[in-house]
């Protein structure tokens, strides 16, 4: 499986050593030509209004959206989570997302960045362990549509939510030594829907 990592602005560096820790030989995607490469993508976390603008900028935004709607399996931290989302509350004028995760996100839900924090939540994988989880001007999810299912919530706001092909984080556990979030897009996001492709 070729995965790659949406590499215009971001945490880039953390997911792809998190992807390299789970066994995949991940490609930084910038060009419509990497894209074209890939089965699967990571949309880091960062800025969500320019990591959209600079998709727009190399031409990748609406490959990106049409891949998607596709059905090519992307997991997005963060900012990724707001850029999977079809809508967005407290969203800046004009800003676009690739859509494809039914629900409705709230920017910088925790607060600012001197809101930061760390806590151990439970994530619905099948394991009993807490998950350390990074949340910096993190979004959380206020609506969830037919088809999502909520993996992990902090004080009743879902902040892990997925569909058949798509994954999404409000943390970041790209900044952690824990790649359980990475190996769960792999194992049971990512290989399955390919799978039914093929």
């Amino acid at each position: 499986m070729k995965v790659g990592v949406l590499s215009l602005q971001g945490d880039v560096r953390e997911h792809v050593s998190a992807l390299i820790a789970c066994g995949i030989d991940p490609i930084e995607v910038r060009r419509e030509s990497e894209l074209a490469e890939v089965d699967a993508l990571v949309l880091p976390g960062g800025e969500s209004t320019t990591i959209a603008q600079l998709s727009e900028i190399f031409g990748i935004f609406e490959p990106i959206k049409q891949r998607i709607a596709a059905g090519m399996p992307v997991y997005g931290s963060c900012a990724g989570m707001i850029l999977l989302a079809d809508q967005i509350l407290d969203a800046k004028q004009g800003q676009k997302t690739f859509g494809g995760l039914d629900i409705t996100v709230r920017r910088n839900a925790f607060g600012r960045q001197v809101d930061s924090f760390e806590t151990d939540i439970s994530f619905d994988d099948g394991s009993s362990e807490l998950i350390k989880a990074v949340f910096i001007r993190a979004p959380w999810v206020e609506k969830v549509g037919a088809g999502i299912t909520v993996l992990a919530s902090v004080d009743s706001h879902p902040v892990a939510v997925r569909s058949a092909t798509l994954l999404a984080t409000s943390f970041h556990p790209e900044l952690t030594a824990d790649h359980r979030i990475h190996r769960y897009f792999i194992e049971e996001v990512a290989k399955p829907a390919l799978e039914k492709v093929k």
